[in-house]
């Protein structure tokens, strides 16, 4: 598939599940996209062929490996389709987000439907990955603090972290709930750091209540995270919508060519699930600036089209 791709002379954005054939796996991706949509929510894939492959080369088979799952979206304000995780010399623009560092990563969604990472090169000390499960945490809440239900499905504004367009507000604008229910589905939508920085940029601090309501969803979700190892080779999968995931720290390491380094590509995926308000739910936190675009807007020029957004400030679908 490789080999057809480079030999066409497709560039990146025009690479598809259709170009990038791999028709001895089409079982197996079905299998494995019902397991991320409707199963646990997450997939480890081992040994991705990551030796003897330039970094071009990589970013082919890993976008092409990918569009079977799903079609991906812009990461960043730079248009950005495959981010390096690393905090050397390939981690990308993104705003004020903090992708890479050293420290723990808290368990979290991303921006998407799914989120893949392609591990290229772990850091010498290879600190665990964690996943949890939403879920399990909002049945805690339920049968223990149901008090705290109106405020999650409630939820909270989100910071754009300094990557929305000139005519966007600089946080959503909009509640997004942390929990919401439709159709018997329920999608969680967590990221502590988005939500206390739009907090901060509004000067509207955060209860003692809603603080300790975040508190207990960061406790209940590290106390039953699944820890793995991910090494070079790995693929995890994640469905943001049912599956929180993060890691361990890492010591910090000088010397570039032994710097932790993964790929990250977002993926999202049609009749994916149910959403309550699939403008907000979906869509209310990733789509702004030129984040959320697809290869074929930006092959076709609509990433530089202003967003037609709904009266509260949600895209208008």
């Amino acid at each position: 598939a490789l080999s057809r791709v480079k030999k066409s002379r497709l560039n990146l954005l025009e690479i598809n599940s259709g170009n990038f054939g791999l028709p001895s796996l089409n079982n197996w991706f079905q299998r494995l996209k019902a397991e991320i949509k409707s199963g646990c929510g997450f997939a480890h894939v081992n040994n991705f062929p990551v030796d003897n492959y330039s970094i071009e080369d990589l970013e082919i088979l890993y976008w092409g490996f990918c569009s079977h799952i799903g079609e991906a979206v812009s990461q960043n304000s730079d248009t950005g389709f495959i981010h390096y995780v690393t905090d050397g010399k390939k981690r990308p623009n993104q705003g004020t987000r903090g992708v890479g560092q050293p420290g723990r990563t808290p368990l979290h969604v991303d921006l998407s439907d799914l989120t893949s990472l392609l591990c290229i090169r772990q850091a010498p000390d290879n600190p665990p990955s964690r996943v949890a499960r939403s879920g399990y945490n909002f049945n805690v809440i339920l049968d223990k603090q149901p008090e705290y239900i109106e405020t999650l499905t409630e939820g909270f504004e989100w910071d754009r972290m300094g990557e929305h367009a000139d005519h966007e507000t600089a946080t959503s604008g909009y509640k997004v709930p942390i929990f919401s229910i439709s159709e018997g589905q329920l999608s969680c939508l967590y990221n502590r750091n988005w939500m206390e920085s739009a907090n901060r940029r509004l000067e509207k601090p955060m209860s003692q209540a809603e603080v300790s309501i975040l508190d207990l969803i960061d406790e209940l979700a590290h106390d039953h995270a699944f820890e793995f190892e991910f090494k070079p080779g790995h693929i995890q999968f994640c469905n943001n919508y049912t599956v929180m995931h993060g890691r361990a720290a890492h010591k910090l390491v000088e010397k570039e060519n032994q710097k932790r380094m993964l790929m990250r590509i977002w993926l999202d995926s049609d009749r994916f699930r149910s959403f309550s308000d699939e403008a907000i739910v979906r869509f209310g936190i990733g789509y702004h600036g030129q984040l959320g675009f697809k290869a074929k807007d930006v092959l076709e020029g609509n990433h530089l089209k202003m967003r037609r957004r709904r009266a509260d400030g949600a895209i208008a679908l």
